[in-house]
């Protein structure tokens, strides 16, 4: 056994030592071919190989991160001054569909209103905070976005939450969306703790809405919002004067703080609203890119169980100038009639006693108006030659006019609202 062995192994090696003689020259010729011109190397000239590095097994970070700062400032001839800072701040991932989204803004009011005024305050002032966060998962054709959101100030705290679903069809061109959002408010007042004084209003709001795409150069879409309030939204410091039938008539549309002090009845109670509201609105937009430019165009009719029914549109035309410019002129046109108890003069008509209407309110956002607003806005790309669009700044301004056709003390207020926005990917 041991003799075979030894001859098997004996004959490996010679089978071996007979295919290194016959490929050692053609392995040779080879080389020699492959280098050719190539100079004499000595041993001392040959490189040491690299040691291998460590193969990192982390995924490459397909994330895109997206941050915006804004300040913006608003100031009307009611004496009303707002200046509020913000930030936002997106994590995007394309690759997985998946995103997540905060905000956090700051509100610092400053008012002395004819409203303010009438009820014998000062200039009143008022810091507001509010934030949210939102997470978007749309993988394929379906997503599905989360949202939370507070805000907070010294009589007011909103919390909200809302889910969405949207479905792709038509390769894409064609996006359905379903929402709910449901608002748990605290109204309170002004020092005083809500555990001694707060109401509580609740909402829902069902939303549905179709996005299509027409052709490769226009983008529609339409929504429908459906929203739900149950609860007691008056102001607790908002005080409406009485006035006798009489007097009532005679009261002349933007009526004086003096005017009306020495005509009305001593009697001035608060503001009460109805405790329910059920709103619609539809809103279409649509938006157009044409040479070296894009049209945005929007309507939104509304109507609600106030009988209130309102129209807002609105126009902006964004001229692109070369690749590091944008320049935008902006109108909007908003009308609406009065609430169903609305009145310039609420009345009084019992001679022995106050018989207070059942509903009255100071608030004119709830009366006839129109307001016309127009402005303008540049945006300028900062970014690196390869992506300018990475870093920008913006800055736009917006000046409207309100005429108020049925209420005390003013008939009309000019507002300009202004921002500047830096925004950048990280």
């Amino acid at each position: 056994m041991q003799l075979k062995a030894r001859q098997a192994i004996l004959r490996v090696l010679a089978v071996a030592s007979f295919l290194l003689v016959l490929l050692g020259p053609a392995s040779a010729r080879a080389d020699k071919d492959n280098q050719q011109d190539a100079p004499a190397v000595t041993p001392k000239d040959v490189p040491t190989p690299p040691i291998a590095k460590e193969v990192s097994t982390r995924p490459e970070d397909t994330s895109t991160k997206h941050v915006a700062f804004e300040m913006s400032s608003y100031t009307d001839t009611d004496n009303v001054t707002v200046f509020t800072p913000s930030m936002n701040a997106t994590i995007e991932n394309v690759t997985q569909g998946a995103s997540i989204s905060g905000h956090y803004l700051v509100d610092v009011v400053s008012a002395a209103s004819a409203d303010i005024v009438s009820t014998a305050s000062g200039r009143w002032n008022e810091v507001r905070q509010a934030g949210g966060l939102e997470g978007t998962y749309k993988p394929h054709e379906t997503g599905f976005t989360l949202a939370g959101a507070m805000s907070s100030e010294p009589d007011y705290l909103s919390l909200s939450l809302g889910a969405q679903i949207t479905q792709d069809f038509n390769e894409k061109n064609t996006t359905l969306l379903l929402g709910y959002g449901y608002g748990h408010d605290t109204v309170g007042y002004h020092f005083t703790p809500f555990s001694v004084f707060s109401r509580i209003v609740q909402s829902s709001t069902i939303s549905v809405g179709l996005t299509q795409v027409m052709d490769r150069s226009t983008v529609g879409s339409l929504a429908l919002d459906i929203n739900i309030e149950n609860g007691d939204q008056s102001k607790p410091y908002r005080y409406i004067p009485l006035f006798s039938p009489t007097e009532a008539a005679l009261v002349p549309n933007g009526a004086s703080i003096a005017w009306v002090t020495e005509n009305r009845l001593p009697e001035r109670p608060a503001e009460q609203l109805p405790l329910n509201r059920e709103r619609i609105s539809l809103t279409g937009r649509i938006a157009h890119r044409l040479d070296g430019s894009t049209l945005r165009l929007e309507e939104r009719a509304y109507a609600d169980s106030w009988l209130m029914v309102a129209s807002s549109s609105d126009v902006r035309w964004i001229f692109d100038i070369g690749r590091r410019f944008q320049f935008w002129p902006h109108a909007r046109f908003h009308a609406q009639n009065a609430v169903n108890f609305w009145q310039r003069a609420y009345v009084s008509e019992s001679a022995t006693g106050f018989v207070l209407p059942e509903f009255r309110t100071g608030n004119r956002e709830l009366g006839p108006l129109l307001t016309e607003t127009g402005g303008a806005g540049i945006k300028a790309f900062l970014g690196k030659a390869g992506n300018p669009r990475s870093l920008s700044i913006a800055l736009h301004c917006d000046a409207s006019y309100t005429t108020y056709l049925d209420d005390l003390y003013i008939t009309s207020r000019s507002s300009v609202l202004g921002a500047l926005i830096l925004e950048g990917e990280l």
